[in-house]
């Protein structure tokens, strides 16, 4: 049975520690969910469609849209500025669905501050030249930009205590088993 007013999961860490694959992973495993499209002012990736994998906009619409209180939190992340529209995540509560967001250090951080029921859970990566190798062999950035991720998973590595469950992203069917498991122990 699910909880009448559903079920807020966010799932953060550092840039290449693998939230992208862990999510779709969960994301196939629930009855379900509603899966939360950021709204960024980066340009697409290759693939990546509009609607789908992000809304694509520019930043004064970003911007706008931050300033009239549409977003549940909003970031700046390597130039480009990320955010969670906060009406569709209300929607999937009164509808008592488990809310999936795949989002950054510091959005998970005002996520918590307006929603305190929501279920946190922090992604590392085994080791920090794993993290690299991950990073690099996306082979989306480049090496200035690999740096500044690094940079960045520094500090966000240094904040994991701030969240609900840390989970290791090593071995990846475990790490999945254990959001899972993690979400089930939320959503009765």
């Amino acid at each position: 049975m699910r909880n009448k007013t559903g079920l807020v999961v966010v799932l953060v860490g550092p840039s290449g520690v693998g939230k992208g694959t862990v999510f779709r992973r969960v994301v196939d495993a629930l009855d379900d969910p509603f899966v939360s499209v950021s709204v960024t002012t980066r340009p697409p990736r290759q693939k990546e469609q509009n609607g789908v994998h992000y809304v694509f906009v520019s930043a004064e619409t970003f911007d706008q849209a931050a300033a009239q209180g549409e977003y549940l939190e909003w970031a700046t992340y390597a130039t480009y500025g990320y955010a969670t529209p906060r009406k569709p995540i209300e929607d999937a509560l009164q509808h008592g669905q488990v809310a999936l967001l795949e989002i950054d250090v510091q959005g998970a951080l005002q996520v918590q501050q307006a929603m305190p029921d929501a279920v946190t859970i922090f992604l590392i990566p085994p080791s920090f030249a794993e993290l690299e190798r991950r990073l690099r062999d996306r082979g989306t950035e480049t090496d200035v930009q690999i740096t500044a991720r690094l940079a960045r998973a520094t500090e966000e590595l240094a904040t994991q205590h701030n969240f609900a469950h840390v989970v290791v992203n090593d071995d990846l069917d475990a790490c999945v088993a254990q959001v899972l498991q993690l979400i089930n122990q939320y959503d009765t």
